[in-house]
């Protein structure tokens, strides 16, 4: 939620000067607007699920190490 709270706010902030700055800034903001989207894109649906797999990770390899030690069947003779 902060992801698009931070882009929607820079990105309110960057229209109105496209509206009421002059036409020499125009296609920095329209440079800058790209960035945001990008830049939104990527923390929401690049980085996120990278985040997720790094933290869920150990945990599942510690959730598999028990269960193989708990198979009866793993069991040395």
């Amino acid at each position: 939620m902060r992801t698009f709270n931070t882009s929607g706010t820079t990105a309110l902030v960057l229209i109105i000067i496209a509206i009421f700055g002059g036409e020499v800034i125009r296609g920095f903001v329209f440079a800058l607007l790209i960035g945001i989207l990008v830049g939104t894109y990527s923390s929401v649906f690049n980085a996120s699920p990278m985040v997720f797999d790094l933290l869920k990770g150990p945990k599942q390899e510690k959730e598999a190490a028990e269960k193989e030690a708990a198979n009866p069947r793993n069991k040395k003779k």
